[in-house]
């Protein structure tokens, strides 16, 4: 039997997109409190890696695990799996997944210029709102976490979630460690994650759950 993606309730992806939403205007008007935040936090983790440079050099290789080459391949094999197997639906959920969030943030890339922070431990020539690399890792742990939940236990479910929060919180990390993103950044990553994908995976069950409505006498 085909397992459709978890089906998350719309007040997920709507309240996500409408902070995404609230954060991209605060960001566009240079906010005062919201760009104190990003100086105060930046010139913290600044003085904490010239302290201790091995964990910068650490955190150069392990952060790559999010960039976008890694999670198009990693997003087409899943895709291609999907298919291969002719759940036809759940291999467009990993395609619209994989294509949609990188255009996403690269769209808003190319829309805002907004520098990031000078002088970063990393160097990156775009524009930095949103963290491409956090919106990357949130959209994989999201897909992962809804592909999993019709096929897991509740024990597994719990596992699964906290591993991959973890995972997403590191590298939201490692972008602020490195000065190659602004907190800000990181946070508007992974709130355009939380709209895209929720969105994608109801796009995908829409028909089916309308289908089995419809059939129920």
């Amino acid at each position: 039997m085909h397992r459709l993606p978890a089906r998350p309730p719309a007040a997920l992806p709507v309240a996500a997109l409408a902070a995404f939403g609230v954060l991209l205007g605060l960001v566009a008007a240079a906010w005062p409190p919201l760009v104190r935040w990003d100086d105060d936090v930046s010139a913290t983790l600044r003085s904490y890696g010239l302290a201790h440079p091995v964990l910068i050099d650490w955190l150069r290789a392990l952060t790559s695990v999010a960039a976008t080459i890694p999670f198009i391949a990693v997003g087409a094999a899943a895709t291609l799996l999907f298919a291969l197997r002719r759940e036809v639906r759940t291999a467009l959920f990993c395609a619209l997944v994989t294509a949609v969030v990188p255009i996403a943030w690269g769209l808003l890339h190319w829309l805002l210029h907004k520098p990031r922070p000078v002088d970063g431990f990393v160097a990156v020539a775009s524009s930095g709102f949103p963290s491409g690399h956090t919106s990357n890792a949130a959209a994989f742990a999201l897909a992962v976490v809804l592909l999993a939940w019709p096929r897991s236990s509740a024990a597994t479910r719990a596992a699964v979630c906290l591993v991959l929060a973890v995972f997403v919180a590191f590298i939201g990390y490692t972008r602020v460690a490195l000065l190659a993103h602004w907190p800000s950044d990181v946070l508007g990553g992974l709130l355009l994650a939380l709209a895209v994908v929720p969105f994608a995976a109801r796009v995908v069950t829409r028909t089916r759950v309308t289908h089995s409505a419809a059939s129920r006498p």
